[in-house]
């Protein structure tokens, strides 16, 4: 059977097609040897197999031109890797982005369900691209939205400051759809407008609470330190793990806030405070103890307070370690901006497609795969419409 006649290579490049169609060409018109989706077809599918860069997307496509010139009408060849760059430094990357969440909202689970043991968790937090600190620039930092039962990433908005994180969730939130969610953020997101914006997005939040909130940490802290006095009733949770000889002890406590919480009106939606106490052995052999702070619209239940604290380090094990050891992303000395943001979702695009993958090897040997092997990497990119 030739690769046109097999439907499952046509349909699945077709899809690629079809998901940048709409997508407006930054360059000038009647001036561009290459199409603008051949462009994007194979900078999508090189990133997939290895490629780190314009130089390396041009080096795969002209290794693999045979099988590419079966999907794509290539009208004068393979682009050169020049080209590959100035594309992907002039499209707008919200727009870019835009194209590959339509493709694979079929990959969520649609229509979360009362029961919060079912609610779609999305996780958001920030990473930097150390090696893009160039030329008195800050570093990329990227802020991703990432569904953790899913292993897909729903969305980023690059910034050159960890600080701007706090302007970047709220536009954040405008790409994706959170309602009926569960949305987890680090303490740097505890702003009254974050959690306004979370509640009109009709989704729940556990977000940490840290010093940058000085008296709605100390209200929490508080709050747990009279429980027994004021007769609260208390939700308490506790599990234990042992992961590489390491043994941790984990305590969940989660309270009802009560009307005379100090500015309960000014933060939207808050209905209880949670503390999560860990306790481990450190590396001298003591034990160490760490305490947590969140605040949350969920309802009372310790058990669901603990999945949702716990899993919000999803996007830390599951996506950002991955970025760093599989596609050595910190190392990335891109100095372009938009270059960077784009290379950096498609990478998560990748982490996406390969986690959907059921085949049982790493990320890692699913990429060298896809590098050796143009039918795997056929597979690869099927798992976005499954």
């Amino acid at each position: 059977m030739t690769p046109l006649s097999n439907p499952f290579h046509a349909v699945t490049i077709q899809e690629i097609v079809n998901a940048f169609k709409q997508l407006d060409d930054p360059r000038m018109v009647n001036k561009n040897e290459h199409r603008l989706i051949d462009i994007l077809v194979i900078a999508v599918c090189a990133v997939i197999a290895g490629a780190d860069g314009p130089t390396a997307i041009g080096l795969w496509a002209k290794c693999h031109q045979e099988n590419l010139k079966r999907y794509l009408k290539l009208p004068n060849g393979i682009p050169s890797h020049d080209t590959f760059g100035r594309v992907l430094k002039r499209l707008k990357p919200l727009a870019f982005q835009k194209c590959f969440v339509e493709w694979i909202e079929s990959l969520r689970k649609k229509g979360c369900e009362k029961d919060d043991e079912l609610r779609e968790h999305i996780a958001i937090d920030g990473k930097e691209i150390r090696g893009s600190r160039k030329n008195n620039l800050g570093a990329l930092h990227i802020v991703s939205a990432w569904s953790t039962e899913n292993g897909i990433a729903l969305g980023q908005i690059a910034t050159e400051e960890k600080s701007n994180e706090i302007t970047a969730i709220p536009d954040l939130l405008d790409q994706i759809d959170v309602s009926h969610c569960v949305v987890t953020i680090d303490a740097i997101a505890t702003q009254k407008k974050i959690v306004t914006k979370i509640i009109k997005e009709n989704a729940d939040y556990v977000i940490a609470v840290k010093g940058n909130q000085k008296n709605l940490f100390e209200a929490v802290q508080s709050l747990f330190e009279v429980a027994d006095l004021t007769g609260r009733k208390v939700s308490r949770f506790v599990e234990d793990e042992t992961s590489h000889g390491r043994v941790e002890h984990r305590e969940y406590y989660q309270m009802l806030v009560g009307k005379d919480f100090p500015s309960l009106d000014q933060w939207t939606g808050l209905k209880s405070v949670i503390l999560a106490v860990r306790t481990h052995v450190g590396k001298d052999g003591k034990s160490v103890t760490e305490k947590r702070f969140f605040i949350s619209s969920l309802g009372r239940d310790g058990r669901v307070a603990a999945k949702y604290v716990r899993k919000h380090w999803g996007i830390e094990n599951s996506l950002h370690w991955v970025l760093d050891m599989t596609f050595r992303e910190d190392e990335s000395q891109i100095e372009d901006r938009i270059l960077g943001d784009n290379l950096s979702w498609i990478r998560r695009f990748t982490v996406t497609l390969a986690k959907a993958h059921p085949a049982k090897m790493s990320i890692a040997s699913k990429r060298r795969s896809a590098a050796w092997s143009f039918d795997f990497l056929m597979e690869l990119l099927q798992c976005a419409g499954k």
